[in-house]
Parts: C-alpha cells; sequence; structure tokens
C-alpha cells in the first residue's frame, strides 16, 4: 500500500507555521492515522521477541508532531518528521530502545542507547570492561555489521576517569552514546517496504540490546553503585 508520509513532510517543512497546519489539518489527521496504523503493525512484530511491548498502544510510541521552542532559536513550531520509539520502559526510558525516523532523504531506523545518564554510563562502562569481547563479537557478527556498520555515538577525546589508556576496549569504553542505525530510502517508505525492513532490522539489533539492558538492570537496582 502506498504511503502519503513524504509528500505531507515536504509541504509541512516548507510552511511550517500555525496558518498552514490549520488550513491542512484534515490532511495531517488522515496521514498521522496512517503512521499509528503503520507503528501498531510494528508493535506488533516487535512484541514477538520483546513481548513487554504486546500492552503498548501505537500512541506510547509515536512523538508530538509539535516542537518544544521555549528554549530554542527554531522558532518553527512542528517537527518535519514522523517519529515512534519502541521500548518497554517507554518513550522516556534510559535503557535500550528501537527507533524510526521518517523524513523526506533523510529516513533511517536505529537502536541502542543515546545520552543516558552518569549512572547508567558508568554501568555500561563496567559491563564493556568485564565482557567487551562479547560486545565486540556483536557488533561484528556479518550479519550485524553488514546492516549497520560501526556503532555510533557521541565519544570522549580522552580516556573515560577509571580506565587504562590500554585498555583493549577502550574505543567502546569512550563512547557517550550506543548507537547503531540503517538508512531508508524514500521509496522503501513511499512503497511502506520500510516495516518489513525495520522489523527485519530491529530483531538484529536485539543481542546488542541485551547487552545494554544488563548494564540498565543493574543501574537501576542500585547494584555495585557506591
Amino acid at each position: 500500500m502506498s504511503k502519503n508520509y513524504l509528500p505531507f513532510l515536504t509541504e509541512l517543512a516548507k510552511n511550517n507555521h500555525k496558518d498552514w497546519m490549520d488550513a491542512n489539518r484534515d490532511w495531517y489527521q488522515k496521514v498521522r492515522s496512517e503512521f499509528l496504523e503503520d507503528v501498531e503493525e510494528l508493535l506488533k512484530g516487535i512484541s514477538l521477541w520483546e513481548p513487554e511491548l504486546s500492552t503498548f498502544k501505537a500512541k506510547d510510541c509515536v512523538f508530538r508532531q509539535n516542537r518544544d521552542i521555549r528554549f530554542s532559536a527554531n522558532k518553527n513550531p512542528y517537527k518535519t518528521n514522523f517519529a515512534a520509539y519502541f521500548a518497554v520502559g517507554g518513550k522516556k526510558y534510559n535503557g535500550p530502545g528501537y527507533y524510526l525516523h521518517i523524513q523526506p532523504g533523510q529516513s533511517f531506523l536505529a537502536g541502542g542507547i543515546w545520552m543516558p545518564p552518569a549512572d547508567i554510563l558508568k554501568k555500561i562502562r563496567q559491563e564493556i570492561d568485564y565482557s567487551g569481547k562479547e560486545l565486540q563479537s556483536i557488533l561484528e557478527e556479518p550479519e550485524f555489521k553488514k546492516s549497520f556498520g560501526a556503532m555510533e555515538g557521541e565519544q570522549l577525546k580522552t580516556t573515560p576517569k577509571g580506565f587504562d589508556a590500554e585498555h583493549p576496549f577502550i574505543d567502546f569504553l569512550r563512547f557517550k552514546s550506543f548507537i547503531v542505525s540503517a538508512p531508508l530510502t524514500d521509496k522503501e517508505i513511499s512503497s511502506g517496504e520500510f516495516k518489513e525492513k525495520a522489523i527485519e532490522n530491529f530483531k538484529k539489533m536485539k543481542p546488542f540490546h541485551d547487552f545494554l539492558n544488563r548494564a540498565v538492570d543493574e543501574a537501576e537496582s542500585g547494584e555495585g553503585l557506591l
């Protein structure tokens, strides 16, 4: 089934103001309803290996279209993408999750943890210290590497406190976010093929998420924290 996301988002990017949105409210509601249906379909797929998500509704995963402009130099009131985040603790969960981003020419899917708070970052680094070989094997598994390439995220230029610069996994320890991603083409979005690709690739992220979740679970339970 053909999708109408990109034409709407293209026009929104050209007309990012309330008057245009008010005049095109019916179009927006139609496209958003379509997105919610697709997100519901993705939820069902992901729930096969993440059963805790089976109780979620699409609206629990989809981000609002309105931007928070209070502290931003960019005063455009609307996001020019559609996005959804699938995580067992909801959109504000500190642990790993699956992310879908739809935007003309810039669509992608991703997974992992973006900028975790200090206590969780500390535990992830401890997990890498103890089990870096396991993370390396996950990231270098041929199908995983073919789909996502290398792990992404902002990194320290120095050595994190408490670790030796000669640590065998110092490159992993320098990360402040732990992300993998894959691009989605406009054709995949328009044709609806992105859903099958998303479910297939999200499932490949499961071992990566399991590794990160061990650290998050310890941090949230207070294990090993001073």
